[in-house]
């Protein structure tokens, strides 16, 4: 049995500002929300004021840069 990491990642949505360069990256995961102008974390459950998804390591890759380059630094990877 091969067990797999799982790494969390966390979008606080109310500091989006809709740049887009999470959808750009990683359109698996991130839609543009046409209602609100924001971006929406595919998949993801409200936890509070934030949405979570959980991801395996092999999709880590793209998700970690996705956060490094948001502007408003909404996007974590825990």
């Amino acid at each position: 049995m091969i067990l797999f990491k799982m790494k969390k990642i966390i979008h606080r949505k109310e500091k989006c500002i809709g740049c887009s360069y999470c959808v750009e990256i990683a359109p698996e995961f991130w839609k543009m929300n046409v209602e609100n102008g924001k971006c929406d974390l595919i998949g993801s459950k409200k936890i509070k004021k934030d949405f979570v998804l959980e991801i395996f390591e092999d999709e880590l890759d793209k998700n970690e840069r996705v956060a490094q380059l948001c502007p408003t630094n909404c996007i974590k990877i825990v």
